[in-house]
């Protein structure tokens, strides 16, 4: 359990928003997010500090269990609510690459930083950044590892058709780093498409997280099942109402002692004894208590920009613990 692992990154990258608020512009297709104008110009400035303190804790409750966190502070200049998430706009990966995303909402796309490009080239091995954001001028969107869930080792890129996962977008994005795309169409209880795959799906090194169901056709559905499965993971299925609790929305990393498993408190809660003795026998649960962010539609996975790059050996000797304030 000790053991490095290739799909559990040892770091993130987290923004710490202090202009949170459900976003207006994503609430048309994300079926899991609050309305955001039922809360009045109060209740927003109380959600937003709460939701920074949220950050807060679970920065602080990553880093006690071993796992590096960059924290950014978004102080809300540029209008962006859904900051928190900055999984959808970048991703880093072995070999030193990282790919900058086409997002679907004009306020998102203001959400792409270079000052954490830059911390990324200073602390790791960046060999390039492929940037492929200008496809929101034609609407070809795929917003990161919100749109693909990617299985590392296997090379594998399962994705959920919707307007934030553009079937070119994805094809581009395999050529480039040499995955399989495995497209499926999905549908909620309502018969909505999942939004974000994500937030239906977790793969870490030995099992994953998957809301087969939600996969409307059959055959493509058994399709998954069995390629989860030929690469040795346990595959625990989560029914309509463990997604619709973020229970797919978990991220495996590895920590001090082992991996762990970062979920929130409310999709802990909702996992059967079966489900999380499975999940225990690689990796060790860490429920994070996020129900402020958790209102915009996105839970614990979507607030981590998982890190897959080698660490400069100069920034090893500046390792400090994580300051809070």
């Amino acid at each position: 359990m000790n053991a490095l692992s290739i799909q559990a990154p040892s770091a993130v990258v987290m923004i710490r928003p202090h202009c949170f608020s459900p976003n207006p512009e994503t609430a048309a297709d994300n079926a899991f997010q609050s309305n955001a104008t039922a809360y009045g110009e109060t209740g927003r400035q109380r959600l937003a500090e709460a939701a920074r303190d949220e950050v807060t804790a679970a920065a602080h409750a990553l880093s006690q269990a071993g796992v590096r966190v960059h924290l950014f502070d978004d102080f809300g200049e540029n209008g962006t609510p859904d900051s928190v998430f900055p999984n959808n706009w970048f991703s880093t990966h072995p070999g030193g690459h990282v790919a900058l995303y086409p997002m679907h909402c004009p306020n998102r796309r203001r959400e792409r930083r270079a000052d954490i490009i830059d911390m990324l080239k200073a602390e790791y091995r960046v060999q390039d950044v492929i940037d492929y954001s200008g496809l929101e001028y034609d609407d070809i969107i795929l917003e990161g590892t919100g749109a693909m869930v990617l299985d590392h080792v296997a090379r594998i890129a399962y994705t959920a058709r919707s307007r934030r996962a553009d079937p070119v977008a994805l094809e581009r994005f395999c050529t480039h780093f040499n995955f399989e795309p495995m497209l499926f169409d999905t549908a909620d209880a309502h018969g909505q498409p999942i939004y974000h795959t994500n937030v239906m799906m977790s793969v870490a090194t030995e099992f994953a997280l998957v809301g087969l169901d939600l996969i409307s056709d059959p055959i493509r559905r058994d399709d998954v099942q069995r390629r989860l499965a030929e690469t040795g993971r346990t595959v625990i299925a989560l029914d309509h109402a463990q997604i619709d609790s973020f229970a797919g929305n978990a991220l495996e990393l590895s920590g001090r002692d082992g991996r762990v498993l970062a979920l929130s408190r409310r999709a802990f809660d909702c996992l059967t004894p079966v489900q999380r003795r499975l999940i225990e026998l690689s990796a060790q649960l860490l429920p994070l208590d996020v129900p402020t962010i958790e209102l915009a539609g996105g839970s614990v996975r979507c607030m981590l920009a998982g890190i897959h790059l080698a660490r400069r050996a100069a920034a090893r000797t500046r390792d400090a613990p994580l300051r809070l304030p």
